[in-house]
């Protein structure tokens, strides 16, 4: 029985779906509203049962593993879903409850997060697979949700189909592991990995399939078509949740078997992030569109995260559990403003934002924090993020990379001060006019700001992660 509960958090978002399944039984369509209040507030108690102490172990030979640093990660994501769907309260109600398909959004959601669950406790390339692809599968659903929409369904085929692409390309490098190896467990494959060009190939194989769920250049194709067409939540869930899970999941497959392979994982990851980083910035200078905008973003910041991962230590690892926490509070906030402009006005551009200030100082305020976050501006979170990214590459002689970082994060400024000056500087004839958001939605944008300020500023935070690292 104490071995089950090892999977706890697994378990209780599973009772979660099955209930939603119930509730969407028994509920008639003038009650279906309730779904929305029904769901956040069960993934709400789910993630304050989160932070009750758990213990550590591993189960079924090893295939499932829990520390309290995967734990901790776990419950990293639980918090930026649960934002997410304080953010997404109005959208819901107001534009998918008359449809019969509300109940389907979350049970979709929750699938999603009980795969990078498995993504992350997993202990062998098995489990790792199948929680991936439960976590990729029912994105394209939610991808195409508004069916309404061609651009909905278009970016749901680009979604999958790139998805199974990545998906075969890594199941062939994890075959080729196994190969070389005999074994799927990540402690066994790391005792004979050694490096031939077999296994080279191999692992980069399996990193390029990780690399497209984190929209790294080349893999990053696919991102700005499908945040476009993707309703706002969706995409902010995908730039979001989903790159956190496959960050940690890298970080920690990396950290087991990769030892033996520097040599090889290492210099990839180096050009990786330089082209990611500059690609992503250089891309992002040229969109008018805010969701193409926020797209190229992400995958810029993805390109900063590998600088973490590149350190290879208990520093680095930190650095990137950290930033990553960061992110989610940062991006979260940006995207939920994007979101609730878009459902009130249908405006999704840059231009529309002109003069924002002075009909919706809040929301020009939360926007503001949120792009200075991610452009790592002081004193906000952002900064100490990017600040112990850089500190982790520096450790380790990554000098010209660091170089090359700094100055990407001076391209990053110079378009994050592009809507900054829309909202502040510039005037428009027709401003989006005020409005104001149900309280749900507030607590979210709210939620986000705190977690920008905060995590900046409450160093003990930085420090639990390391003590856990180190562990």
């Amino acid at each position: 029985m104490n071995n089950f509960l090892l999977m706890r958090d697994e378990f209780v978002l599973l009772g979660i779906i099955l209930l939603l399944l119930v509730v969407e039984i028994l509920l008639t369509d003038k009650d279906k509203k309730n779904v929305v209040g029904i769901a956040t507030g069960l993934f709400a108690l789910h993630t304050a049962f989160g932070f009750m102490p758990l213990g550590e172990g591993s189960m079924f030979g090893g295939s499932f593993q829990t520390t309290h640093l995967h734990h901790n990660m776990k419950n990293i994501l639980n918090v930026g879903v649960l934002i997410l769907l304080l953010q997404t309260w109005t959208w819901a109600r107001v534009k998918w409850s008359n449809r019969n398909r509300l109940t389907e959004f979350y049970i979709i959601l929750f699938s999603t997060v009980l795969g990078m669950y498995y993504m992350i406790s997993a202990g062998d390339f098995l489990m790792f697979f199948l929680g991936l692809e439960l976590a990729s599968l029912p994105v394209a659903g939610l991808v195409a949700f508004d069916l309404a929409k061609k651009r909905s369904a278009e970016a749901g085929v680009k979604f999958i189909l790139m998805a199974g692409v990545s998906s075969a390309v890594m199941l062939f490098g994890i075959s080729l592991i196994y190969g070389i190896t005999g074994s799927i467990y990540f402690t066994e494959v790391a005792q004979s990995f050694h490096l031939t060009g077999l296994s080279a190939i191999a692992l980069l194989m399996f990193m390029s399939g990780l690399a497209f769920k984190i929209s790294l250049v080349p893999f990053h194709f696919w991102t700005p078509d499908v945040y476009e067409g993707a309703p706002v939540p969706v995409s902010s869930f995908l730039s979001v949740i989903s790159k956190a899970a496959a960050v940690f999941a890298m970080i920690l497959i990396l950290f087991q078997i990769g030892k033996g392979m520097t040599t090889v994982w290492k210099p990839a990851l180096f050009w990786l992030a330089i082209l990611t980083m500059t690609v992503g910035n250089l891309f992002a200078l040229r969109q008018k569109n805010m969701k193409r905008f926020l797209a190229f973003s992400s995958v810029a910041q993805a390109g900063f995260i590998l600088m973490g991962i590149l350190a290879f230590d208990e520093m680095g690892l930190t650095s990137v559990i950290y930033f990553s926490a960061i992110y989610i509070f940062s991006n979260l906030a940006t995207f939920g403003v994007v979101q609730v402009i878009s459902l009130k006005t249908g405006k999704e551009q840059m231009d529309d934002y002109n003069g924002l200030y002075r009909t919706n100082p809040k929301l020009a305020l939360v926007m503001l924090l949120g792009l200075f976050s991610l452009a790592g501006i002081p004193p906000v979170a952002g900064f100490f993020g990017k600040f112990f990214l850089f500190m982790s590459a520096a450790a380790h002689n990554y000098y010209l990379l660091v170089i090359i970082g700094v100055i990407n994060v001076t391209i990053s400024l110079y378009y994050y001060l592009l809507v900054v000056r829309a909202m502040f500087l510039r005037k428009s004839d027709k401003p989006i006019a005020f409005f104001k958001n149900e309280w749900p939605v507030q607590i979210g944008l709210a939620l986000s700001v705190i977690g920008i300020l905060v995590l900046g500023m409450y160093s003990p935070f930085y420090e639990y992660i390391l003590q856990l690292a180190s562990n």
